[in-house]
């Protein structure tokens, strides 16, 4: 394993680097950090040469000396990838809102990656996930996330996310905003992708908004297959936290896709 800090636009990004194979780098999500990934990325590392980091504000990772972004996630992860030096161009996975960020890194530096993986995020919606009447419920979502990452933070340990709660929401809708458009970004990928999705993205209720965001999720990526019919598709039964509770499913898939040097793809 080797360990090194990446230090851009004010703040400091703790890279861990292991394994051997072909390389892979894996991009966190909102509210996750490298340490939450432990799992799959000690899956991935025994067929992949892997490097993992923390974005702004997530853990050891430094704060941001402003309001956090979209654009300034997709600053860490382009200054993480301009600062390796790997044998040959690497897969990238991204989890959540690391799935946007690797989208938007690929549709402007396609030439630079093997294939993207794309876990739970990216996902062209054909409408607003956090629709006006949701929003009082995502905000107390919001509240209630930042309240739990509380005992994190004061610790001080490699899990520890110190957004606010109006920092996640403001993220979150800003997220909704990115995917309305980022059906533009794939369209400028020419590097095979394959997306892993959650059946129940909202949970397995039916009543509520677990329906329709269900029914939503869905929607955006056969959206997205009516234009890229070649996007590998993967449905695990689960919601939103599988790589969590489905990390060898996830890890497999991955694997099928970009074998170990001198294995053909399935």
């Amino acid at each position: 394993m080797r360990h090194f800090t990446v230090h851009h636009d004010g703040v400091t990004i703790p890279v861990s680097r292991g394994g051997r194979g072909r390389p892979l780098v894996l991009c966190p999500g909102l509210n996750s950090t490298q340490a939450d990934l432990h799992e799959l990325t000690t899956l991935l590392r025994r067929d992949h040469d892997v490097v993992t980091f923390d974005l702004r504000g997530h853990g050891l990772a430094s704060a941001a000396a402003g309001r956090y972004s979209f654009d300034g996630f997709l600053s860490d992860l382009v200054a993480v990838l301009a600062e390796l030096d790997l044998p040959s161009a690497p897969v990238l996975v991204g989890y959540s809102l690391g799935a946007d960020l690797a989208v938007h890194y690929a549709s402007e530096r396609p030439v630079t990656l093997a294939g993207l993986v794309l876990i739970d995020g990216a996902n062209p919606l054909p409408e607003p996930f956090i629709a006006h009447a949701d929003r009082a419920e995502f905000r107390a979502m919001a509240e209630d996330l930042a309240a739990r990452q509380e005992v994190e933070r004061a610790r001080g340990t490699a899990r520890q996310v110190v957004l606010t709660a109006q920092d996640i929401f403001d993220l979150n809708i800003e997220i909704d905003t990115v995917r309305s458009a980022i059906l533009d970004r794939y369209r400028r990928i020419d590097r095979p992708i394959s997306m892993i999705m959650s059946a129940s993205i909202a949970g397995g209720s039916t009543e509520g908004r677990a329906p329709r965001h269900n029914r939503l999720w869905r929607a955006g990526i056969e959206r997205l297959l009516s234009e890229r019919p070649h996007v590998s598709t993967h449905w695990l039964d689960t919601g939103h936290q599988l790589v969590f509770t489905h990390a060898p499913d996830i890890a497999e898939i991955i694997r099928r896709a970009h074998p170990p040097a001198g294995r053909p793809a399935s």
